[in-house]
């Protein structure tokens, strides 16, 4: 297939190139920075800000899908920032309107377990979302662009799936995200700070991350608006996480609690039976395991 991925210079969007280009699609990237990790993605990237309504012409319409990853993805910051929120929500109309106006027939929408807010439940099926529960701006682009995602399935006819990430981790990351931070704060001998002491969430490798995308697109048309999981299925709690990163950077750095900051949620866990089930998709890197290897992947990159 031809496929266009937006977000293609992020975390997610680097990875998932690299992995399309290996089995022998043909890909187009869109982001509005060059891709700092791989600069061999950059000659298959157009640079676009995809907020603005002209400038498309250099976007490729003879595509077979899109794969919209682009997003402002930082809870916190779009809590301090709501306007990081709208862009979403502009983003995702944007592809949808292009995809709409060119054809295209499969899309695949990155949505987050954060639409899930602060429920009551041991593990989350895709079924517990509700808008009472909406905790964050950030939160509120993901609800409306799944909605939005929905409206253009049922009203031009285009096929889509919609994948509910969560605590995507590994390579390519340097973000202030909790892992790369913490990984960054240990080698420095800094504080290690914990918003909610008791806070547990779902950490996915980046790579069983890629496999639920890739599942999903080759499937598109079969599980049209399904929504899915993708996650590990297991919680870790964030004093967990920075005991691990501790140990593995052998630092010294002291792990200290302060309060859950405003908008985030502070449970969750995965049940992803749906997309094992209907998708074929089963996770297979601990949390230990990919730990270990992210750690590793900073340590030799210098990131």
């Amino acid at each position: 297939m031809k496929i266009l991925v937006t977000g293609s210079s992020g975390t997610v969007g680097t990875r998932l190139c690299e992995v399309l280009l290996e089995r022998g699609h043909d890909v187009v990237g869109v982001d509005w920075h060059p891709n700092k990790w791989n600069p061999a993605l950059d000659k298959i990237t157009v640079i676009k800000d995809l907020r603005e309504e002209e400038g498309w012409k250099d976007v490729p319409r003879d595509v077979d899908a899109i794969i919209h990853l682009a997003a402002n993805a930082r809870v916190y910051d779009l809590v301090k920032d709501p306007v990081r929120a709208r862009d979403n929500f502009i983003t995702t109309f944007h592809m949808l309107e292009f995809a709409r106006k060119a054809g295209i027939k499969k899309f695949i929408f990155s949505s987050s377990r954060e639409v899930y807010g602060n429920a009551e439940a041991k593990e989350f099926t895709e079924d517990k979302i509700s808008v009472d529960l909406c905790e964050s701006p950030y939160t509120a682009s993901k609800i409306g662009g799944e909605a939005t995602v929905q409206a253009y399935r049922r009203c031009y006819g285009i096929k889509a799936v919609i994948l509910r990430f969560s605590n995507v981790y590994g390579a390519y990351d340097d973000s202030d995200r909790i892992v790369p931070l913490f990984i960054r704060q240990a080698k420095e001998g800094k504080k290690l700070t914990v918003f909610g002491e008791g806070k547990c969430l779902d950490f996915t490798y980046i790579d069983d991350t890629i496999n639920g995308v890739i599942l999903a697109l080759e499937q598109c048309g079969k599980h049209d608006g399904e929504v899915f999981n993708i996650a590990y299925g297991t919680g870790t709690t964030l004093v967990e996480l920075a005991e691990s990163i501790k140990k593995l950077t052998k630092s010294a750095s002291e792990i200290v609690m302060a309060p859950p900051r405003l908008g985030e949620v502070t449970y969750y866990v995965a049940d992803i039976a749906k997309a094992k089930k209907q998708l074929g998709y089963q996770p297979k890197i601990s949390f230990e395991e990919g730990i270990r290897r992210t750690v590793s992947w900073y340590a030799e990159h210098n990131a």
